[in-house]
């Protein structure tokens, strides 16, 4: 029996936009997961508290969704003209399993502040009152992000009046610039932006048809998909999808063989090791539909519908990540997120998701016969929630003691 004290490792939790995530400094982390492996996984599975077969993350810091699940690591910049590395764990719930392919959009907008907070940036670059720019590079996928902090009394300001549809309670606007977020060949279709070198594609799914997809990999790998080719409206909530296992193994499906389309994987039994990418999202025309909080938005306040999908679940708002996939693919005619919104040229749309709106923005580029995409912009809001010793218990798998 393993009687041993609890380890008491530094830690912050905050919320990034519409998500929650536990906070660490690379240095204080156990050494033996300061390393990317096995140690490093076991550590953070054992702090959300997965896996669980209950699903319900009681005895960890995780809540149970994916928007709740999260770990995220920040050190030293290791790129020139950087301030920070962030690194970001998508913790599995009920498996043994963090995924490290892609980004946290959401969990984005805390790392400028936990930067600043906790002394890594040079203070001449911090101002007593204005906006402190962090640049900030993501590591899971190697892109740099702008995070547009304002700072009052030489402090980052958490409280304002900025309102975000799926969070509850107002907060200071931090802007987020996405800097060439999509990956980009030298073909004239783009190269990975759109991996298979079309716009739209017919992607077959045994057992549900073949569906007109857009594949982009801009923020994060995302398979868009027309709400009605699989007959919904575009305005489901999360209830409706995430109550019928059927429809859930559908859209798992459509992801799988979506993902093999795209190279990201070879077979679809592969997709189960890979579950935060790519996303799969529904769009459709705008609507009048009522929120998950009861609020009505009227058809004519979005350009489109869009519901996406994370780890199996309907979101229950829209992961920042997709968000610029969406303002990428409707800022390219053709697509079929692009349609939706009407067609022709959008620098920024406003969509609807279960919670409310968004707007976003993408600079797209038509240039030698193929697009790309200089950045996209949005903006979130972030608070610290709790500061201090995380306890996890003791296990050699991750804290072993150092050599002498």
């Amino acid at each position: 029996m393993n009687t041993a004290p609890q380890l008491r490792i530094p830690a912050t939790y905050m919320r990034g936009g519409t998500s929650k995530g536990v906070f660490f400094r690379l240095q204080d982390l156990p050494k033996a997961a300061q390393q990317p492996g096995g140690a490093r996984d076991a550590l953070l599975m054992r702090v959300i508290g997965s896996p669980d077969p209950y699903g319900k993350h009681t005895d960890g810091m995780g809540g149970a969704t994916s928007s709740t699940s999260k770990c995220v690591i920040i050190s030293e910049a290791s790129v020139p003209d950087h301030d920070v590395d962030y690194l970001y764990g998508q913790v599995a719930i009920d498996t043994a399993f963090v995924d490290w392919s892609g980004n946290c959009g959401n969990l984005s907008a805390a790392v400028g502040p936990f930067a600043i907070a906790h002394g890594m940036l040079d203070p001449s670059r911090v101002p007593h009152d204005g906006i402190c720019t962090v640049r900030i590079w993501q590591a899971n996928i190697g892109k740099t992000i702008l995070a547009h902090v304002p700072v009052r009394g030489g402090e980052v300001q958490e409280i304002g009046d900025f309102e975000l549809d799926g969070v509850t309670f107002p907060a200071a606007e931090i802007v987020l610039e996405f800097i060439d977020p999509a990956d980009e060949g030298e073909d004239e279709s783009g190269g990975s932006m759109f991996p298979t070198g079309n716009l739209t594609d017919s992607l077959e799914v045994p057992g549900i048809g073949t569906l007109e997809a857009t594949l982009i990999n801009a923020g994060i790998p995302t398979v868009f998909i027309n709400a009605a080719d699989i007959g919904y409206t575009g305005i489901e909530l999360q209830d409706t999808i995430n109550s019928d296992a059927k429809a859930l193994a559908m859209f798992e499906s459509i992801r799988a063989h979506g993902a093999v389309r795209m190279g990201l994987i070879k077979t679809v039994t592969d997709a189960v090791s890979r579950q935060h990418t790519p996303k799969v999202a529904f769009v459709a025309p705008p609507a009048d539909y009522i929120t998950s909080s009861g609020k009505r938005i009227a058809a004519a306040e979005t350009d489109l519908q869009v519901r996406a999908l994370s780890m199996g679940k309907l979101h229950h708002a829209m992961m920042g990540t997709c968000a610029v996939a969406i303002a990428t693919a409707a800022a390219i005619p053709g697509t079929v997120v692009n349609r939706a919104a009407g067609g022709d040229l959008h620098p920024s749309v406003r969509f609807g998701h279960p919670s409310g709106t968004l707007r976003v923005g993408a600079e797209a580029r038509h240039n030698d016969g193929r697009w790309t995409v200089r950045k996209a912009i949005m903006s979130r809001s972030a608070r610290v929630l709790m500061q201090g010793l995380l306890r996890v218990p003791q296990d050699n798998a991750y804290s072993a003691p150092e050599s002498p």
